[in-house]
């Protein structure tokens, strides 16, 4: 058989297609693949012959994996493996043309593989652009917007279309994933979408304007919610990052981002008082910076939030016009005294050591100012390490850096605190000369590469991000991470942990229970006794010289590491901890070498409880159908409110973009998985599933509604839910006899796939039906049944029918769970009786 050439007296296609027909509905799929093995090498023209095959195939499905039309394309492609001589070559150019039109046809089928193979077979790429792009623009003009981006794509198109004409539409049909595949690997393009992106965050923009240019398109609510500046601007950001966009080519986002920062900076300090006026001052000048909107912005602001008098300091500092001035900052200006028209003056002395106030409240670095040390120079640099890097130490690592509110995506360190017996060393990365320094980067690695020393740190990974972005020889040769106690890890089995307490001390550590702290602040006060004072925490750490109150601290935020370090490993039990803390950095270096491995990172689906932020709804109703507890975050709701659930219910959250590193930072490392906006919501749910090691079974399917999460349903026999539509009004009495009659004939025949007590393949909780109130048909949560949803046509052949009980929701069975098993039939764990079943 595999040297079998074709024969010159060909078999009709048409014969071999009915044939292969035949076998496919009998699902005799092993004589399937001998047939058509054979019934190709005896057709006379194979490649022709398959086009007639694919063309005449009933059933063919747009996007379908599992018809009869992919099976034989399979089996070609395998066919043509062992005889390289059937190629277009060998047919004359004018045959060859024909044939690759004819398949062009076929390729709205945008089910990859089944486009792949015939771009392949048919060798479409080499055919003249000019007729590829007009079979695009064809796809267009019918609307067929995805799938003319698609094969645009593969057939490497992009630069002959123009880019609005294919991606508005797209973004409008809230497919922006596609439209960025559509210009990723073209410079000019990518820079084309994310300025046209930016062009509809302005603040005037009517994204009604944009729509009329295409009445033909059908827009939902949905799709047309996501078109606002909000939303646009995160995507801007997120994809000047991705393609490495100069953020000069979008003002209007950026204007966006820093306007939006300017009146968080307000609310933070004017109305929750979170943040000191010097502080504050400082982040406003970095905003604004020499915008004159922003800065007529913060003087409307200030009108607002604060004080008449200091809009008009700002706005003397600033020169605004008169006539953007706010009603009366002007006069206010007139009268103010020569000493208040200049803001700031000369910084006040601090002492290093706090208030008495400030002591009884908050943490305390247990060290004088003597023991801090600055380093900005190699000479300082070598002091530093030789205590640092004794063998056997033990060193508090924290880093500072500026706050850019978003505006810039990854920041670069500007201070290193490094805490060592009981000195603090303070590395001052915003000199330039000592940053880039030689020494300064084999100093860093030696530190993190060397195993004998103790390197603690509190959610570290995101110091390590601005490790990377600060030296890029760290991205050349990767820094190896060796002894490194991450105390993010074990903060929450602390926190599980009961913990025999004084009797005025707490009894229980729990997570922001009778405290407002959180992450490290809260591990200190439940450790030593008090908090830290996190006031510059937000602070400019990059204006030099720093304030005594910014060095007190960075000081603190290491040397409490090292006091928390030492209670722990003082008294292990207490914290519900192993007696040797180094054995929890073994296994923390283990898992991060083995990432990959699967038992790492198991969860069952039971156990799996997430949060979609409102960017993943399609991911959310995918891992729903799959029997996820899921919730998913409406279009108006803020990412934090991600966090508070994950926080208060013990969900996962799944995000993508730039929420994610603010929500990672609320809920600990592990607990926030990000991913690639762009993929296919299909594909993201098989990869959170993977990701958490979930086994999924076919009776997973539909356990939840798909409504509203609940994961209970009652099952309704016909004849009741005959009596119910009836009662209601939804069915008339003269249609009885019928349906009677009807019900007869069906109850001879059992309708295929229905069990009486409960469907094959929904795993999920049973509620018994005299839990439904025979009167008003609503259940014990006062959710009635949903009976307007079902048609009466269906009650001829559906037997029992399944209801939630939480929102009244009506469910049959019908070929949607097929559709689902088959799009996640790679990943679903199928037991050998249940694959037989499918096959009845």
């Amino acid at each position: 058989m595999n040297n079998t050439t074709p024969e010159t007296v060909g078999l009709d296609p048409v014969v071999l297609r009915d044939q292969l027909f035949m076998l496919w509905n009998q699902k005799d799929l092993q004589t399937l693949h001998l047939a058509a093995l054979q019934g190709f090498s005896k057709q006379s023209e194979p490649l022709e012959a398959l086009l007639t095959i694919l063309e005449g195939c009933p059933g063919r499905q747009k996007g379908r994996s599992h018809t009869l039309g992919h099976h034989v394309l399979f089996e070609f492609q395998t066919w043509m493996k062992e005889l390289p001589q059937v190629t277009l070559s060998s047919l004359s150019e004018q045959q060859a043309l024909a044939l690759q039109r004819r398949a062009l046809n076929l390729l709205i089928d945008t089910q990859a593989s089944f486009v792949d193979g015939l771009i392949n077979i048919y060798q479409l790429n080499s055919l003249d652009p000019a007729i590829l792009v007009l079979y695009i623009m064809n796809l267009m003009s019918l609307r067929c917007y995805k799938e003319a981006a698609v094969l645009s794509v593969k057939l490497k198109l992009q630069k002959d279309l123009n880019m609005e004409e294919m991606c508005v539409p797209l973004i409008l049909q809230n497919k922006l994933p596609l439209a960025e595949s559509f210009v990723t690997g073209h410079y000019h393009l990518e820079q084309q979408l994310v300025t046209l992106l930016d062009s509809w965050c302005h603040a005037y923009f009517s994204v009604d304007e944009i729509s009329r240019r295409y009445p033909r398109l059908s827009l939902t609510k949905h799709c047309m919610s996501q078109i606002q500046p909000k939303l646009l601007a995160k995507h801007v950001f997120r994809l000047m990052e991705k393609f490495n966009i100069d953020q000069g080519l979008c003002p209007n986002a950026l204007h966006k981002r820093r306007l939006d920062s300017l009146r968080f900076l307000m609310y933070k300090t004017f109305v929750e008082k979170g943040m000191t006026e010097e502080i504050w001052s400082d982040h406003v000048q970095y905003v604004v910076a020499d915008d004159l909107e922003l800065r007529i912005s913060l003087v409307e602001l200030l009108v607002r939030y604060s004080d008449i008098q200091k809009a008009a300091q700002w706005a003397l500092r600033y020169n605004i016009p008169r006539n953007r001035l706010p009603c009366g900052v002007w006069e206010t200006q007139q009268d103010l005294p020569p000493d208040l028209q200049h803001i700031g003056g000369s910084a006040q002395t601090e002492d290093w050591i706090p208030s008495q106030s400030h002591c009884q409240k908050f943490y305390q670095v247990p060290l004088t100012k003597d023991k801090v040390h600055y380093v900005d120079s190699p000479e300082a640099l070598q002091r530093c390490r030789n205590i640092v890097l004794k063998e056997g130490g033990v060193v508090g690592v924290d880093m500072e850096w500026q706050p850019t509110f978003g505006c810039i995506s990854t920041q670069r360190v500007a201070l290193i605190q490094l805490a060592a017996l009981d000195q603090v060393f303070l590395l001052d990365l915003c000199v330039a000369g000592f940053c880039q320094h030689p020494g300064t980067v084999s100093f860093i690695r030696s530190l993190f590469s060397d195993r004998s020393i103790i390197k603690l740190g509190y959610g570290m990974s995101g110091d390590i991000k601005c490790l990377l972005a600060t030296w890029q020889q760290l991205l050349e040769e990767p820094l190896k991470m060796e002894g490194v106690l991450d105390l993010l890890k074990i903060h929450p089995k602390i926190q599980r942990q009961k913990i025999n307490r004084p009797q005025n001390g707490p009894k229980e550590v729990l997570v922001g229970e009778g405290s407002s702290e959180k992450g490290l602040s809260l591990l200190v006060q439940q450790v030593l006794k008090k908090p830290l004072d996190k006031t510059e925490q937000m602070s400019n750490w990059e204006k030099r010289p720093l304030r005594i109150s910014q060095i007190r601290y960075a000081v603190a935020d290491a040397c409490c590491l090292l006091e928390v370090y030492s209670v722990l490993s003082g008294n292990p039990d207490q914290f519900g901890l192993p007696s040797d803390l180094r054995s929890i950095m073994s296994r923390q270096s283990e898992k991060r070498g083995d990432k990959k491995k699967k038992e790492e990172k198991s969860c069952d689906k039971e156990h799996l409880r997430v949060v979609c932020d409102n960017m993943l709804q399609g991911l959310g109703r995918y891992l729903r159908c799959l029997g996820v507890d899921v919730i998913m975050l409406e279009n108006t709701d803020d990412h934090r409110v991600a966090a508070k659930l994950a926080q208060a219910e013990g969900r996962f959250i799944l995000t993508c973009g730039q929420p994610y590193q603010t929500l990672r930072s609320q809920v600990g490392e592990g607990r926030c998985l990000s991913l690639d906006c762009a993929e296919k919501a299909r594909d993201q749910a098989a990869r959170v599933l993977r990701h958490f090691n979930v086994q999924l079974k076919p009776c997973d399917i539909f356990s939840r509604c798909q409504a509203c999460n609940s994961d209970q349903y009652t099952a309704v026999p016909r004849k009741d839910m005959v009596r119910m539509l009836k009662q209601k009004g939804f069915l008339q009495d003269d249609s009885d006899h019928t349906h009677q009659q009807e019900e007869g004939k069906l109850d001879d025949f059992p309708t295929r796939g229905v069990i009486p007590e409960i469907p094959r393949y929904v795993e999920c909780q049973w509620a018994p039906l005299s839990e439904l109130d025979p009167d008003t048909l609503t259940f014990p949560g006062g959710a009635p049944i949903q009976l307007h949803t079902v048609p009466p046509a269906l009650l001829p052949r559906i037997s029992l029918f399944y209801v939630c009980t939480r929102c009244g929701k009506v469910f049959w069975e019908g070929t949607h769970y097929g559709h689902v098993l088959s799009m996640f039939h790679d990943i679903l764990h199928i037991t050998d009786t249940e694959a037989e079943a499918q096959q009845h």
